[in-house]
């Protein structure tokens, strides 16, 4: 692969739409979504930290996905809304690097949570003798590093093929974020090896963390249908939100990564919503269909604020 000479030293960014009546209706729209929703995610992480009623591994996870949401929404829409109101948009070629390497390491990170939390769910309801000794907080901790080392080590991948890349001439990016595929097209080479890694450290690896999920839920599903428990409404309502955020996390990625890097009309808005919409919108999901959690939220709001 030829040594990068790269020469480009920004990237114009051609934006969600060119639209200006769009344009501002999405900006308000998302200043609006943002106001509302990302505080409550906030609010969830303060909640599961300050209640010791919330101590189960289940609620350790759901705080982290809090965090990780929270922080994955603050990498593209800040940017994508102070680019509405500027004519040019352009971002430098060492703030998309790290742009799309924060984008992969949260995302990746997210993903491999979703696999934890499976895990987490498999054990308590499959296995309810074992649980509180396998899933102790150590091995909670052990595991959030793990994903968190399994989500850099993704990132790093995707960085490091794109570094070796040579930039010699358009710099036009046909988004409104620096990600992988509309990078590699801009390269001065010829990147049809570089996409088939790309592929598969991106696509097929959501794929099959994809497949694997559905199938450790359909166990999990038969095995509280078969149950006679008390919790068995409680363990459906749980397991049901989780394939739920699973086809809101998994199938946009799946959409963009696991195909070749060509452009499809739908390309912008599934990446919007992947990006700026889905992931705010995930722990509150849980919340709402957790009433251990909504019952403390609403226990603390009343001690700080009405109070």
């Amino acid at each position: 692969m030829e040594i990068n000479n790269t020469v480009v030293t920004e990237f114009i960014l051609l934006g969600l739409t060119q639209s200006q009546d769009i344009q501002l209706l999405v900006f308000v729209l998302i200043f609006i979504f943002y106001i509302i929703i990302l505080p409550g995610n906030f609010l969830i992480i303060f909640t599961i930290r300050s209640d010791p009623g919330l101590s189960a591994p289940l609620y350790f996870f759901l705080g982290n996905l809090a965090f990780l949401d929270a922080s994955y929404s603050f990498i593209v829409a800040p940017r994508m809304l102070m680019d509405f109101l500027s004519e040019k948009k352009v971002i430098s070629y060492k703030g998309c690097i790290i742009q799309l390497f924060f984008l992969h390491f949260l995302g990746g990170g997210e993903g491999l949570l979703l696999v934890v939390m499976a895990i987490d769910r498999y054990l308590a309801i499959c296995r309810p003798l074992h649980y509180s000794t396998l899933m102790n907080p150590r091995a909670c901790y052990v595991l959030l590093l793990t994903l968190w080392f399994g989500g850099f080590v993704h990132s790093i991948i995707q960085v490091a093929l794109i570094l070796r890349l040579p930039f010699c001439g358009p710099n036009q990016l046909d988004n409104f974020f620096c990600d992988v595929p509309q990078v590699i097209k801009l390269a001065c080479t010829d990147t049809f090896v570089v996409e088939l890694l790309m592929v598969f450290n991106s696509g097929l690896l959501t794929l099959l963390c994809f497949l694997g999920l559905l199938v450790s839920y359909g166990v999990i599903l038969c095995h509280v249908q078969r149950s006679s428990s008390e919790g068995k409404n409680k363990a459906l309502s749980t397991c049901t939100t989780h394939v739920i955020i699973i086809f809101l996390m998994f199938g946009p990625a799946i959409f963009i990564y696991t195909r070749p890097f060509r452009a499809l009309p739908a390309d912008k808005v599934v990446s919007f919503f992947h990006t700026v919409i889905f992931p705010l919108m995930n722990p509150v999901i849980y919340t709402l269909r957790n009433q251990e959690v909504k019952s403390s939220m609403k226990r603390l709001l009343y001690r700080y604020v009405l109070c």
